[in-house]
């Protein structure tokens, strides 16, 4: 099991669920973990927190996860920050879109540990 310890991970969804689920999988892993309702929240939250990577639910109230993820990556300080898109949506066209607005990838829910981990592991292998 790598020890994520002081990673900061973000989770941004509109479901006080899925947030809960993850913050505490997350956290157990020995993630510091950041959460935000929506796009707005997180883009205050971001800059402020300065996270490792980034997760995103793609349906949400104001702000979509496509729009956040956009807005994250055409944010200097923050174009090399891996976000990752959550979806319940698997169509090719959705996981099309995730790529165009710059996501590194696509978890679909119901996620596990491992799901979370793995993507982690994946794309913050550099910083483990």
């Amino acid at each position: 099991m790598t020890d994520l310890t002081g990673l900061k991970v973000m989770v941004i969804d509109d479901s006080k669920t899925i947030r809960r689920t993850a913050e505490s999988l997350l956290k157990k892993a020995g993630c510091e973990v950041i959460t935000a309702a929506d796009g707005f929240e997180a883009l205050a939250k971001i800059t402020e927190t300065k996270p490792d990577i980034i997760f995103v639910d793609i349906l949400m109230p104001r702000l979509d996860g496509y729009q956040t993820c956009a807005l994250i990556k055409n944010n200097s300080a923050f174009k090399n920050t891996p976000v990752i898109m959550l979806s319940s949506k698997d169509s090719i066209f959705d996981r099309a879109r995730g790529r165009i607005v710059g996501s590194e990838q696509y978890l679909t829910k119901p996620f596990t540990k491992d799901d979370l981990l793995g993507a982690i592991k994946q794309h913050v292998g550099r910083a483990a």
